[in-house]
């Protein structure tokens, strides 16, 4: 079975999920040193977090202050940190000159979810499968400005956003309609999109023909546990149609919280984890960035507390309350 926590006593923090391929990876920092954790699906994962969460600091520099941050904190990084990574971010519109070649995608991540947005193209497809992206297609390629105009001109016109919340994301994830219906959307967004080239759309902007990307395979969202997984069961676990719809979602770390349970699916920043209740808890990594973790097991440290593999806080992800407080 596949453990993807470090221990803490060398000082290692998770600096979260990455996508770099078609398989997730946790980050992990110390001082200058950087290294990964490739994560599988049907593997046990546990962690308990200790001491205080610190910020993560900017364009890969430690944070000079040391900063302590809130544990709801998704973006991990005190006031100044934020500002200097943001400020170097494409985002922020601050690297006119910048010569490399960026792409334009539209991305579907549910029934009337879909934004346009750019990437730079030696990345390929990692941004999509970042921002959990179920399915998209590229729609042009260019210069970072023709870019950047494309999306905005998009927007305007097609009425779509330039993002998503999570919490959006999550509440559909569980009941996704079918490969043909997402491919549909994904093309309808294109066919609307390619009928403004000329009104608008920089001539430097080379459109690209349309080839939707189904990602759910990626992200294991194909995928369910086991209904009756032993404790120390073997990495392969058996297959259903589609994984459970997850409805609760971890709000927060706190000093000593342990969260465990086995990897069922991954998409974006979150991490789904089939629990021993039987339910299925989101784990943002968003909010473990920043924390010293150690490894726990399931049987050692969490059977103490019934019917659970979970003892941080807990958030409905229908948008109801916390569910249960600390347990």
């Amino acid at each position: 079975m596949t453990c993807a926590v470090r221990e803490s006593g060398g000082g290692w923090r998770c600096a979260g999920v990455r996508w770099p391929r078609e398989v997730p990876e946790l980050g992990w920092s110390r001082g200058g040193d950087r290294r990964v954790s490739v994560l599988a699906y049907g593997a046990g994962l546990g962690f308990r977090a200790v001491g205080e969460r610190h910020c993560v600091g900017a364009r890969g520099n430690v944070c000079p202050l040391g900063a302590v941050v809130p544990g709801r904190s998704t973006g991990g990084r005190c006031a100044e940190c934020a500002r200097l990574d943001r400020a170097h971010s494409v985002a922020a519109d601050t690297m006119a000159d910048d010569p490399r070649t960026y792409r334009v995608y539209l991305a579907w991540f549910g029934p009337g979810m879909v934004k346009v947005g750019i990437t730079g193209e030696e990345r390929g497809a990692a941004r999509l499968r970042e921002q959990g992206a179920v399915a998209f297609s590229w729609l042009g390629r260019g210069p970072l400005m023709a870019a950047r105009r494309t999306e905005e001109v998009l927007r305007a016109a097609l009425g779509v956003p330039d993002r998503i919340p999570y919490a959006k994301k999550r509440a559909v994830r569980g009941q996704l309609p079918g490969p043909e219906e997402r491919a549909g959307a994904v093309a309808e967004l294109y066919a609307r999109a390619a009928a403004l080239e000329g009104r608008g759309w920089p001539e430097s902007l080379e459109r690209l023909p349309l080839e939707v990307v189904d990602q759910v395979g990626i992200f294991g969202l194909d995928r369910a546990p086991d209904p009756d997984p032993d404790p120390d069961p073997a990495p392969v676990r058996s297959v259903r149609e589609s994984a459970p719809a997850p409805v609760r979602a971890v709000r927060e770390l706190v000093d000593g919280g342990v969260v465990a349970g086995r990897l069922v699916a991954a998409a974006g920043p979150d991490l789904h984890l089939a629990v021993a209740d039987g339910g299925v808890v989101v784990l943002d990594t968003r909010l473990i960035t920043g924390w010293d973790l150690t490894a726990v097991t399931r049987t050692a440290e969490v059977t103490e507390v019934p019917g659970s593999d979970v003892r941080v806080p807990l958030i409905d992800i229908g948008g109801g309350g916390v569910q249960g407080g600390l347990f």
